[in-house]
């Protein structure tokens, strides 16, 4: 088990998020890997739940069984959609990957770098939307950000063919 990976995708349920993780699955991971789903949520005022513990460090490490369960995901403030979950609990069981997921809270970009070293990842795959050069200049690229800034290999999936 010497050669176990932690190999990120970033996820958000969106379908270009969907896709990165469908591209991962199929060309990356391997048998005894960690596929972390990263997920960064907008920051905010949390009255009560975790979230206020780990606001500044992210959520621990939480495990498959705990991501399908509604109940507790609602704790985080997320509710993933059966499409990802499907997806990883069939690859968990098919490729025998251990599937975690880190939630941050704050900027997307600075969150999927810092996820890098404190998992640690060996690397991370981030879908695209897809953005104009001026949409992409006005707003900012996610990826375009992890890609320039990131300390280990990164893959971004493009969301259209």
């Amino acid at each position: 088990m010497g050669d176990c990976r932690r190999v990120g995708v970033a996820v958000d349920f969106s379908p270009c998020s969907r896709k990165a993780l469908k591209w991962a699955v199929d060309n990356l991971t391997r048998s005894g890997d960690h596929l972390i789903l990263i997920t960064v949520r907008p920051e905010g005022y949390y009255e009560s739940g975790e979230m206020q513990l780990w606001e500044a460090t992210g959520s621990p490490l939480i495990p498959l069984s705990d991501l399908t369960n509604a109940h507790i995901m609602k704790k985080y403030g997320l509710t993933p959609d059966p499409e990802t979950l499907d997806m990883v609990s069939t690859a968990a069981s098919q490729k025998e990957i251990t599937v975690l997921m880190k939630i941050y809270w704050g900027d997307a970009r600075e969150k999927l770098c810092e996820s890098i070293d404190n998992v640690p990842l060996d690397s991370l795959v981030i879908g695209n939307r897809g953005l104009g050069k001026i949409k992409r200049a006005i707003m900012g690229s996610v990826s375009n950000f992890v890609v320039n800034n990131a300390t280990c290999p990164v893959t971004v999936v493009k969301s259209h063919d």
